[in-house]
């Protein structure tokens, strides 16, 4: 699996990572442990996922963590993660 975070400020992509998780842990696992690197790399809080973030995720493979998604403050306007790659 590999999925792509973009952060977004101002309407522009100020930073970018792609996580690759190719192991035999679930699909749900894979996308935590993904947050969770991300997260731990950039200095964040991990994201809360509201019902909003969860219906777009099951329709799109695709959701926005915003500032209301973060405890601390964010110094950009949301994150975005999308699923590039599924495992098969």
């Amino acid at each position: 699996m590999r999925i792509w975070f973009k952060f977004i400020d101002n309407a522009r992509i100020i930073d970018s990572e792609t996580i690759e998780d190719f192991s035999d842990e679930t699909r749900t696992h894979k996308i935590f442990n993904s947050i969770d690197e991300v997260c731990y790399k950039y200095d964040l809080s991990k994201p809360i996922w509201l019902n909003s973030n969860i219906e777009e995720f099951k329709r799109r493979s695709k959701t926005r963590f915003n500032k209301d998604n973060f405890v601390d403050e964010i110094e950009f306007d949301f994150m975005e993660m999308e699923i590039l790659e599924e495992d098969y």
